[in-house]
């Protein structure tokens, strides 16, 4: 009888043994990515007295914000409210002490901001900052709310993400960790989760006639900025020799009739925290593999006169930029990444280390090369990488600027007649503001056998518009416990304007607030009654109206 006694306790030691080390990582939610909108989220989830855990790919938190997007893409900044504008105000507290200017005066400091004033002391906030300082935000964000963030985990894709009775039960990481929640919020730039537990989604552009749009699909001959060749340009190897072949990165297929639907997207970059300071800037290099045929379109824009080159360097705290693409042939690597979305991470890799490869080489030909004009090559001499920024990652931003990958077919679509005011938007959960902005898809030859890019739109509202909660909510027969608040339900056209930092943090605190309703109210994230969403979100000081 002892003995039997004896093998019954060393069975269930073992099979508790077993059970702790495979127990699930349990939370009330659980966030997948590291993005502003997971820190975000996760804020809220806190706030509201529930367990969240994030779980995020990435080692560094606050995906762009915190990756060299300084120079906020604001639009109307009275339509950023609640955890948002929190951060923004945060900015200011932290460039109201002297001490946070290291490498020069404040009084040196513009005070120029996407469209609005940089430091705004009348609203305390402030909309220009230095990646690093974005980082400390959102680390004081999670430290003082003591939010577990498990780093470095990438969900199993093919076969790490549970669902029953179209819910989300549990996701798999590749190290092996088992994530269990009520709710999930897929906070990534890449919808992962999203597509991993079933959920329709979309990638690339519309036809127009698809939602009755104006601006979706192929948009050829629309030259709404300044990033298109404005004068003839051969795209040919030899000039004037269709036989020598194009020239790297322009298509070879004729251009399709505008609004035309396809499967293309806009292009990538990374936005650069450079620096002119002496004793903080770090040499360009030239990169492993450099070729300078693949910047020969470049040198002949510079040989047409064209002199934009340092048009978007645009100035943050501390003699440092957040530099952006500009004009016809710049840091957006056109038409490289159309497979980034649902590629697997291996092949995703590859596409970020050849856009790192293409941009390192963009700056070297430009501080080097003999066809750059000696003046654009002398004064670009005096830039370089922040030294003090990205200190473990060689002062290189940690993430690339994915401007659009998957978009859920949701509950609700957004289109451009939502963003342009021409439709009422039913249960609003935030604000935008911003212009249906798409960069360039796509780099062709005309019939008249010059390059030319596609695909760059930026159309302004006349005015603030709302954002349906059936944007950021999977249809109910897919599934009950999930959010999306940067992969949302929109045309391509229409992410054009949401993509923005502000406004994936808006809409991250909105998907915090009503998975916190559904786990108390036992119910589907569909079925969350908007009113009382409303109710928490003004209490949070969102903004849901804006007086304009």
């Amino acid at each position: 009888m002892k003995d039997k006694l004896f093998f019954l306790f060393c069975l269930i030691t073992v099979f508790s043994m077993l059970s702790c080390k495979n127990n699930p990582y349990k939370a009330d939610v659980i966030i997948y990515g590291g993005t502003s909108a997971a820190v975000i989220s996760a804020v809220e989830v806190a706030r509201s007295g529930k367990s969240v855990i994030i779980v995020s790919p990435d080692k560094h938190l606050g995906g762009l914000t915190s990756s060299g997007l300084g120079f906020t893409d604001s639009g109307n900044t009275d339509a950023i409210g609640g955890l948002s504008r929190e951060f923004y105000h945060r900015v200011w507290l932290h460039y109201n002490d002297s001490t946070a200017w290291t490498w020069q005066k404040q009084s040196e400091y513009g005070n120029r901001g996407q469209g609005t004033v940089a430091m705004d002391g009348e609203s305390k906030t402030m909309w220009t900052f230095e990646p690093r300082v974005a980082e400390k935000i959102f680390e004081d964000f999670i430290e003082e709310y003591n939010i577990k963030v498990y780093r470095n985990e990438w969900l199993d894709r093919e076969s790490g993400t549970e669902v029953k009775d179209n819910r989300i039960v549990s996701f798999t990481t590749l190290s092996g960790k088992k994530f269990r929640g009520k709710m999930f919020i897929d906070a990534t730039y890449e919808g992962d989760l999203m597509a991993a537990a079933g959920v329709s989604y979309t990638v690339g552009r519309e036809a127009c006639g698809q939602y009755g749009e104006k601006w979706n699909g192929v948009q050829a001959g629309v030259y709404h900025h300044r990033h298109y060749f404005s004068t003839p340009i051969d795209p040919y190897i030899v000039p004037g020799d269709p036989s020598s072949g194009l020239l790297p990165h322009i298509s070879v297929e004729p251009i399709q009739p505008n609004c035309t639907g396809d499967d293309k997207i806009q292009a990538y970059c990374y936005r650069l925290c450079m620096s002119n300071h002496p004793d903080n800037r770090v040499p360009f290099e030239k990169p492993e593999g450099y070729d300078p045929a693949n910047y020969e379109l470049l040198a002949r824009v510079f040989e047409s006169g064209w002199n934009e080159w340092f048009a978007k360097f645009d100035v943050i705290p501390n003699r440092k930029t957040d530099t952006n693409n500009h004009g016809p042939f710049s840091s957006d690597y056109i038409g490289m990444n159309y497979d980034y979305p649902e590629a697997s991470y291996e092949r995703r890799r590859e596409i970020v280390e050849d856009h790192i490869n293409y941009q390192k080489g963009l700056l070297y030909f430009v501080s080097t090369d003999e066809r750059v004009p000696e003046e654009v090559r002398n004064r670009m001499q005096n830039w370089g990488l922040a030294k003090d920024e990205f200190t473990d990652n060689g002062n290189w931003p940690y993430q690339l600027y994915v401007r659009e990958a998957r978009r859920m077919v949701g509950a609700y679509v957004t289109t451009e007649n939502e963003v342009l005011g021409k439709v009422n938007v039913p249960d609003p959960v935030g604000m935008g503001s911003y212009t249906l902005d798409s960069h360039n898809v796509q780099r062709f030859v005309t019939e008249e056998g010059f390059v030319q890019n596609e695909g760059d739109v930026g159309v302004k509202p006349s005015k603030s518009y709302h954002i349906a909660y059936g944007s950021i909510i999977p249809v109910k027969e897919e599934c009950e416990n999930l959010l999306v608040p940067i992969c949302v339900s929109s045309s391509h056209i229409a992410f054009g304007s949401i993509r923005m930092e502000p406004v994936f943090m808006i809409l991250g605190q909105s998907a915090a607030a009503a998975a916190v309703m559904a786990i108390d109210n036992k119910t589907s994230v569909q079925d969350v009654p908007y009113e009382q969403l409303k109710q928490v979100s003004l209490s949070r000081n969102q903004v849901l109206k804006v007086n304009q």
